[in-house]
């Protein structure tokens, strides 16, 4: 069969960054670090960093006095930055800075006097985090159909922001439901929602063109690796989510020929390889990769950890 890679397809610079912080974090200061949260929504990499001494916790509580504590790339609420000030925790905030970028977005828009509308899911820490990053009330929409049900004069002026995974379809969607509704509504344009989100979209949509199946390497509660799931079932193209190449089904390639491959944005390339593996214990496998975005993004990390190398670590402790 022939197996064709989108492009790009799994880590950004928002994740790259994050697991970057939790290593030379244990590089430079020794393990234990706690980490608040999993880093980023996968269990490959959140057992690889507990092989490594990281301490995943649910609340900063479980964290012992003094402990250096990494916040995930999701985000956290300013309750959550002020408890571990209380505290008084070594701090590495791993938040994404497209994330950040969302949250002085919205600030923004409630010191302009503008009811704000956050468009997200219930529950997804990032949506968490946004919504306790905010001074005033917060309206969260999922669907366009919650838009008709906001409590909110339709003259009121109102600015939306946006989760960072969601599919720019369904966020666009919502939007144009906010502007039929109520007559004064700004907010950031679609192409300034996570250029991650949008290129493995656009990338998976050149794919469905192509491809008989979709195959989609992520975890079950990864919001980008879900939405690209979405948006090749949206095209037609039966679409599976897998956490790594155990959890293919070969009755799901009966009768087909080419086979698209991705992985969420979270998902390292080790898992990609791990599906290939599998479908060619199937039969021979022939691979391809999509042209397409070439991505040279990266961010700094936080200024303790900017000058110092793990790798140099390393040579002085075996010194």
């Amino acid at each position: 069969m022939k197996v064709v890679l989108a492009q790009p397809r799994g880590f950004c610079a928002g994740v790259v960054r994050a697991i970057d912080i939790v290593e030379r974090a244990l590089a430079k200061y020794g393990a234990p670090i706690y980490v608040r949260h999993e880093i980023v929504h996968n269990r490959h990499v959140v057992e690889t960093l507990k092989a490594k001494g990281a301490v995943f916790v649910k609340e900063l509580s479980e964290v012992p006095a003094g402990a250096v504590t990494v916040f995930s790339a999701h985000g956290v609420a300013r309750s959550v930055q002020d408890d571990a000030k209380l505290r008084s925790l070594p701090v590495l905030d791993a938040t994404c800075p497209l994330v950040t970028k969302v949250h002085n977005q919205g600030r923004r828009y409630v010191t302009q006097g503008r009811t704000l509308v956050l468009v997200g899911h219930a529950g997804h820490p990032e949506v968490v985090g946004t919504l306790g990053q905010i001074d005033g009330e917060v309206h969260l929409v999922q669907t366009a159909a919650d838009v008709e049900t906001l409590p909110l004069a339709l003259d009121t002026p109102i600015a939306y922001i946006t989760q960072t995974t969601l599919s720019v379809d369904d966020t666009k969607s919502i939007i144009e439901a906010l502007k039929a509704r109520f007559s004064d509504v700004i907010g950031p344009d679609t192409r300034d929602i996570c250029y991650a989100t949008q290129n493995r979209q656009a990338a998976v949509r050149q794919l469905t063109g192509l491809v008989d199946v979709l195959l989609v390497v992520g975890a079950r509660n990864s919001s980008n690796s879900n939405r690209l799931r979405d948006v090749g079932e949206e095209a037609g193209v039966p679409s599976y989510l897998v956490a790594d190449g155990s959890e293919v089904d070969p009755a799901w390639l009966v009768g087909a020929k080419t086979i698209g491959l991705t992985a969420g944005a979270s998902a390292p390339e080790v898992l990609v390889d791990s599906v290939i593996d599998a479908l060619r214990r199937i039969g021979p496998v022939e691979v391809s990769i999509l042209d397409g975005t070439e991505e040279n993004i990266t961010f700094n990390l936080p200024f303790e950890l900017r000058t110092f190398e793990p790798a140099a670590a390393a040579r002085t402790a075996a010194a």
